[in-house]
């Protein structure tokens, strides 16, 4: 069984993760979400309600699980038997990070990563980006599903 993760703290996710999600479903057996618990990052929301948020806007891929790590991620790959990382890229700027992070996961632990453009229409998405915009009373409609904008205003409302 061909086996991928595609990581990130999908705080929250929007439709350029999504994207690079789909495309993936198509190329593997199983993907695996993970979800990172980072923590020098302060997070909009918790693990567990990413978890579940990416499990109900995901559950059209029914190859594609969600979990959660913390620590390496070539740790997580070797003790799940994953042995492809998937990564969207949207600019120059985050090859030069990930092409870093790629070489040193294949000399350490043997896991290649794949990269995946992102598509044009969500190229200039970020989580961070969202969160900026849905803060300021901004409309994110276009950038995240309707269950996910329903959380982030919800959230953002103190409600």
């Amino acid at each position: 069984m061909r086996r991928a993760v595609c990581p990130g703290s999908f705080d929250p996710i929007t439709y350029g993760h999504l994207d690079i999600i789909a495309r993936a479903s198509k190329n593997f057996d199983e993907v695996v979400v993970a979800v990172l618990e980072n923590r020098t990052k302060s997070s909009m929301f918790t693990v567990a309600e990413r978890i579940e948020m990416i499990r109900e806007v995901a559950k059209v891929y029914p190859n594609v699980k969600v979990d959660s790590w913390s620590g390496l991620l070539v740790d997580y790959c070797k003790s799940n038997s994953i042995e492809v990382i998937v990564k969207g890229l949207r600019a120059v700027t985050d090859f030069d990070y990930e092409l870093q992070m790629a070489q040193v996961n294949i000399q350490a632990a043997g896991v290649e990563t794949m990269f995946m453009a992102t598509a044009p229409s969500h190229s200039f998405l970020s989580s961070s980006l969202v969160k900026e915009l849905a803060h300021y009373g901004g409309d994110v409609s276009s950038m995240v599903p309707a269950s996910i904008n329903a959380a982030l205003k919800h959230r953002i409302s103190g409600v």
